[in-house]
């Protein structure tokens, strides 16, 4: 990789590199907002390909299990910024919400991967962040903070299904262990690993895949 750059403040990490590709197989274990500058992502959830290119957003849902490929396109670099929501924070942001003003009777998301629609709100965000992350400067705590309360704002306003999405406090899916395996074991996962995509301790997983 030739003069790769990642800025990490906090939950907002830049990420930038020229001219090469990077592949990575991981559970998110945050929700994530991801605005790509230029370059492209293809995200493989197990069911769908996703391509998301330069200039669009996409939300990629925590505890989900996704195969990422970030690359450059043509003589652009790859280049694009990553905005994490954590639980601590989406509790936080819950207790300052007025429930009576949330929708009701409406389902979350079921996809990992969901694209969203440019909207002025979400552009004149990253565009924000954009004299940061081009000059390398480190904002002030404050305003990360800011700017993590606009990009919840962000996302909930596009649609209303964000909101039993993002607040969502139970432990990680529970995905069936035996369809789990068959579906993964050439995959390079520690034990724990496995326990954790199963939403079970380590010591539960052992024993339900004894008895397997």
């Amino acid at each position: 990789m030739e003069n790769p750059s990642v800025y990490n403040y906090n939950d907002i990490i830049y990420n930038c590199f020229q001219p090469d590709e990077s592949l990575s197989e991981h559970c998110l274990p945050r929700h994530a907002l991801v605005y790509v500058y230029s370059g492209e992502i293809q995200i493989n959830d197990g069911d769908t390909e996703h391509t998301v290119r330069s200039g669009e957003y996409v939300f990629l849902k925590r505890d989900h299990r996704v195969r990422i490929h970030k690359h450059t396109s043509g003589d652009s670099p790859y280049r694009a910024i990553s905005i994490r929501f954590d639980r601590e924070f989406l509790r936080d942001s819950f207790k300052k919400i007025d429930t009576k003003s949330m929708p009701e009777e409406v389902q979350r998301f079921n996809a990992a991967v969901i694209k969203l629609e440019k909207s002025p709100y979400v552009e004149s965000l990253f565009a924000s962040l954009s004299p940061f992350t081009d000059r390398g400067i480190i904002p002030s705590d404050d305003f990360v903070r800011m700017k993590m309360d606009e990009a919840l704002r962000c996302v909930l306003s596009s649609d209303d299904r964000f909101y039993p999405t993002l607040f969502d406090f139970s432990d990680p899916w529970k995905i069936d262990i035996m369809k789990f395996m068959e579906e993964n074991f050439m995959q390079d996962l520690s034990i724990g690993e496995f326990a954790f995509y199963t939403g079970k301790s380590l010591a539960s997983f052992k024993r339900d895949f004894a008895e397997i």
